[in-house]
């Protein structure tokens, strides 16, 4: 062989992988490359957050890197949103409540845009809210709380984790569908809220039953409903607010994971398999089932479709029922 040809030989194969661009290369790249953050626009104590440390440990066995949960509050979830829409490693994700498809409603000129700035990962779980008043309520149902407000109209107030998240939206369809008069008290997260509600600084609240649990279990917090379209599992005697006598009342808070558009797309696969595949895990499950939260079935394509649905919904919703940010 002559020694020309021995160094066409050697040239080829760079020539080739030249040709193909960037694209092969980058797609040949494995991700995740390094520790992955995900974050949480609320602080410790609630359902997201606790969800999200569930998760974390089992997606960084199956991914092979460190999951580092980081809790961004304030704003109703949109501080932590907007950090997550601006970062630009390809290695951030986003755990968010409903909130996300009602914020834009309720604040139209948010920094980000909550279907363009991001990519779908998975869905991840619905957890039911619970109307719940402090032990030493008169309240006993949902009819005497409508009765109570009919006489006071404003005066009764009801605790939330912060504007369009799913607690204040709660009261709100609540207020709006029994034509009474609520005063909102929004608190950055759950748990500063439920210290004023169990000391009865505030007169009720419409808590997940992850952060509830522990006050229900002590006797310091009384349910009356829950919000769901149906009867909970964990709760299976306390009636839904539409059987209540709240007539139309249906609110299914749910949870999912998205990332930054940048994530790459062998990124948006891999995490939406580690996903749903941890959430089909028995032990997940019951770990899920101990904090009141229902995993969801789908992938990126339905949490895609849930996401546009949801904001069109809220936007006519909080149109509709005058639903304000405090």
């Amino acid at each position: 062989m002559t020694m020309q040809r021995r160094s066409l030989f050697r040239v080829l194969p760079a020539l080739a992988l030249a040709t193909c661009g960037p694209g092969l290369a980058f797609a040949e790249a494995a991700w995740p490359a390094r520790p992955i953050r995900l974050i949480v626009p609320f602080p410790p104590g609630g359902a997201i957050d606790a969800m999200a440390r569930l998760l974390a440990p089992v997606l960084a066995s199956t991914l092979g890197q460190p999951v580092v949960v980081e809790n961004r509050a304030g704003g109703g979830g949109t501080i932590g949103t907007a950090a997550a829409a601006q970062s630009t490693d390809a290695h951030t994700l986003l755990m968010v409540s409903m909130a996300h498809a009602v914020n834009p409603a309720l604040s139209p000129h948010l920094p980000y845009d909550g279907l363009r700035d991001f990519v779908a990962v998975a869905p991840v779980a619905v957890v039911p809210n619970l109307l719940v008043v402090p032990r030493g309520s008169p309240w006993e149902s949902p009819a005497d709380v409508i009765a109570a407000a009919h006489h006071n109209p404003g005066v009764l107030t009801y605790a939330s984790a912060g504007s369009g998240t799913s607690i204040h939206l709660a009261g709100a369809l609540f207020a709006a569908l029994s034509r009474i008069e609520l005063t909102h008290v929004p608190y950055k997260g759950s748990g500063p809220a439920l210290s004023d509600l169990v000391t009865g600084r505030v007169d009720m609240m419409f808590d997940s039953l992850t952060s509830a649990a522990p006050q229900l279990a002590s006797g310091r917090l009384r349910a009356l409903a829950v919000t769901t379209s149906r009867r909970i599992a964990a709760l299976p005697r306390l009636p839904t607010l539409a059987e209540a006598g709240v007539a139309g009342y249906a609110l299914d808070p749910w949870f999912a994971m998205l990332a930054p558009a940048d994530l790459p797309p062998e990124g948006q696969r891999r995490m939406e398999a580690a996903v749903t595949g941890a959430l089909r895990d028995p032990v997940l499950r019951d770990r899920l089932a101990g904090i009141g939260a229902e995993p969801m079935d789908g992938g990126a394509e339905s949490l895609d479709r849930l996401l546009r649905q949801e904001t069109a919904r809220w936007k006519d919703l909080v149109r509709e029922l005058s639903i304000r940010p405090d």
